[in-house]
Order: C-alpha cells, then sequence, then structure tokens
C-alpha cells in the first residue's frame, strides 16, 4: 500500500497540472483564433481590449508554465489571480445557472492554482532541473 501511496503522489503533481493547465492553453489558443470576437465581448462586459494580448499571454503562456512545471509557482500565482478576476468580471449574473457554475469553476481553479504556489510543482517539473555549479 506504501508503493501505490508513493507512485500516486508522484503522478500527481504533473497530471493535475496538466489538468490544470490545458484548460487554459486551450483558452488562450481560442482566444487568438477569434481574436475580433473576443475582444468585442470584452468590450461589452466593460473590459478595454487593448488588455486582449495580456490575457492571451497570461492564459496560454501561464497554462503551458504549469504544464511544464517552468517557474510554476509564478505561473500559478498570475492565473490564481487571472481566475479570481474574470469570475468577478466575467460571471457574476447569478440568475444564470451557467454563469454561476462559471464563477464557481473559476473560483476553484484558483485555489488550485494557490496550492501550486504554496507547494511547487512537484515532479516531473522543469522547476526540478539542478542548476550547475555556476548557478545557471
Amino acid at each position: 500500500m506504501l508503493q501505490f501511496t508513493l507512485t500516486i503522489q508522484k503522478f500527481a503533481a504533473p497530471l493535475g497540472r496538466f489538468l490544470m493547465g490545458i484548460l487554459f492553453v486551450q483558452a488562450g489558443l481560442g482566444k487568438i483564433f477569434s481574436y475580433a470576437g473576443t475582444a468585442d465581448y470584452m468590450v461589452a462586459m466593460g473590459v478595454p481590449a487593448i488588455l486582449l494580448p495580456l490575457v492571451i499571454i497570461t492564459e496560454f503562456g501561464g497554462g503551458l508554465a504549469v504544464i511544464l512545471g517552468y517557474h510554476t509557482r509564478i505561473a500559478a500565482f498570475a492565473l490564481a489571480g487571472f481566475c479570481v478576476l474574470t469570475a468577478v468580471i466575467f460571471h457574476v449574473d447569478f440568475s444564470d445557472t451557467m454563469q454561476m457554475i462559471m464563477f464557481s469553476k473559476n473560483i476553484a481553479l484558483g485555489g488550485g492554482f494557490l496550492i501550486l504556489v504554496a507547494h511547487g510543482a512537484g515532479a516531473f517539473a522543469l522547476d526540478n532541473r539542478k542548476k550547475d555549479s555556476a548557478g545557471t
């Protein structure tokens, strides 16, 4: 049983990083391929369209960084903030069940990212590469 638990612990972090990160990689790509529509939606919600490139970088770049375990704590912190902000800006119509679900999902993802901030990337992460004697 102990061996099984250790194996689960070893693979849980990279699998969790993948499952959380792929959502944001896909969302970032979706915004690239529907740039004008996304910009229009942002403006309709009171968010300047000039922020769309930052949104894409945060989603795509942050999601990829989390998947790879590269600067995981920084990427996870940025995505946690992004999740909470998007919940509050875009999903506060609690009379709409789907918006309430989206709000809850974003808040929960923000919490998951904060766990990565607290505990790091875990196994199979680029963050775990050993530095050479020069510290690079």
